[in-house]
């Protein structure tokens, strides 16, 4: 009977931690975003212009008000929020099964640099499988993104886990929350083809442990360099967890793919194509898309606007999958810029857990409806940088112009990170721990993680 009652506590207990959870974590939505209608705005290798004067509310715009209230709006708006809603969106969760070795159900309050570093091995296999001009046909059918529509399915889904706790229901009853748009169209053969990737990308990333890039896993690997559930993880920890994380995963769609990290800001070419010529698992040969990853500080203290152009230039490039950064205490992903403010998609929205290994789940709650902007000034200097190169050919062209632009947005002889001919090893460095089947990190990498994360900010 004792045990009974110290179950109903315990649940009772969790149902408030929830409640708190969806409180803390559900207003990341509200605040409005303001857009200039006089400049172009970049969102992964994208440009667009709204060609008018003005402003317009960006929460607004992407709502069924949007049309009443702008109207004389051109250009790619539309093709703007298409374009950004289809990038993928992965949040803070809760409910999800218990993590490993914790009593850990829920990220909230410590994983979002995670999953700020899951949207960019996300973006990077969208551009793999999808390519970069897909978009998601039922994009503009997401609900009203305004914050009162959000804030007011939060205070539903909070009332709901309080009246739940007390009259001891097991599943709250929410009501749902309507929808607009049209039912689904008929989809040709390529669309079907796309919306299998696009689901089977976003399964990559569920909240199991036998999702391949899930947060379950990713812990994990963490492990190995000193990390638990419920640490903070900077960027370029992350940037390892998740060369790791593909490098273990068994799916045959994921062979053709390999991450690579750059070593003290350096990247050695002969490593990276080494990577993209390795046999795969099957035994044969093949060439291999290729995730470069560069984790770098804009900054000692505080982020130089030195660098500010340099951003720029790379959130500009069709190759960059985005950066893992944020501001102090916050993790971002960032994804694009207007004048000197970045765009981001913010991980810290605390969401219900979604079985993806179910036929036909739900999608919306891996797309952002609004995007957000930070003054360059404010960001933490600490971040990884993301780059896609499908071909070695691809990899050349791409280390030759970031090298060009590193060059002269470099005011003095030492560039951000750079490009090096041939392999780590002729420099009297450790080898890449491609083979490592013990450790994540070599002793090399783990004295300069150790540095990377004593400067590292402290996430929330």
């Amino acid at each position: 009977m004792e045990a009974t009652g110290t179950d109903e506590v315990e649940k009772i207990k969790l149902k408030f931690m929830s409640a708190w959870h969806n409180m803390k974590y559900s207003w990341v939505l509200k605040t409005k975003t303001y857009f200039s209608r006089n400049s172009p705005v970049f969102l992964l290798g994208k440009c667009y212009h709204f060609k008018t004067e003005g402003e317009y509310r960006a929460l607004h715009s992407f709502g069924s008000n949007f049309d009443k209230i702008n109207t004389e709006i051109s250009g790619n708006v539309e093709e703007f929020r298409k374009d950004f809603i289809s990038r993928i969106w992965l949040t803070y969760r809760e409910e999800f099964p218990q993590i490993k070795g914790s009593a850990l159900t829920t990220d909230c309050g410590w994983g979002c640099t995670l999953r700020t570093g899951q949207m960019l091995l996300a973006q990077g296999l969208m551009l793999h499988f999808l390519g970069r001009a897909w978009v998601w046909p039922e994009a503009l059918d997401m609900d009203s993104s305004d914050s009162e529509s959000w804030t007011t399915h939060t205070v539903r889904k909070l009332t709901a886990s309080f009246e739940a706790s007390l009259t001891a229901e097991r599943d709250p009853k929410i009501l749902p929350h309507p929808r607009r748009g049209t039912a689904r169209r008929s989809w040709d053969v390529s669309e079907i083809r796309d919306e299998v990737y696009h689901r089977k990308i976003i399964s990559w990333f569920g909240d199991s442990p036998l999702a391949a890039f899930g947060l379950h896993q990713l812990i994990e690997y963490g492990k190995k360099s000193g990390k638990i559930a419920g640490d903070w993880y900077g960027p370029a920890v992350v940037a390892h967890i998740l060369r790791k994380a593909v490098e273990e995963a068994r799916d045959p769609e994921l062979q053709g793919v390999t991450v690579y990290v750059a070593q003290d800001c350096t990247v050695y070419s002969s490593d990276v194509i080494d990577r993209q010529c390795s046999f795969m698992d099957s035994g044969k040969a093949g060439t291999k898309a290729v995730i470069i990853l560069v984790p770098v500080r804009l900054g000692g203290e505080r982020t130089n606007t030195d660098y500010l152009e340099f951003v720029k230039g790379i959130l500009s490039l069709e190759y960059c999958v985005g950066i893992i950064g944020g501001k102090p205490k916050q993790s971002y992903y960032f994804a694009g810029f207007q004048d000197d403010s970045l765009i981001y998609m913010d991980p810290h929205y605390c969401q219900s857990f979604v079985d993806v290994s179910i036929k036909d789940f739900p999608l919306e709650s891996f797309h952002c409806p609004s995007p957000k902007k930070m003054s360059f000034k404010k960001m933490d200097p600490s971040c990884t940088i993301g780059f896609y190169c499908r071909t070695v050919q691809d990899f050349e062209k791409a280390s030759e112009e970031i090298t060009k632009m590193l060059k002269s947005s470099s005011k003095e002889k030492y560039p951000l990170f750079t490009f090096v001919k041939g392999h780590s090893r002729d420099y009297d460095f450790a080898s890449s721990p491609l083979h490592e089947e013990n450790d994540l990190f070599s002793e090399d990498e783990k004295k300069r993680l150790k540095r990377f994360s004593t400067e590292e900010f402290v996430l929330l």
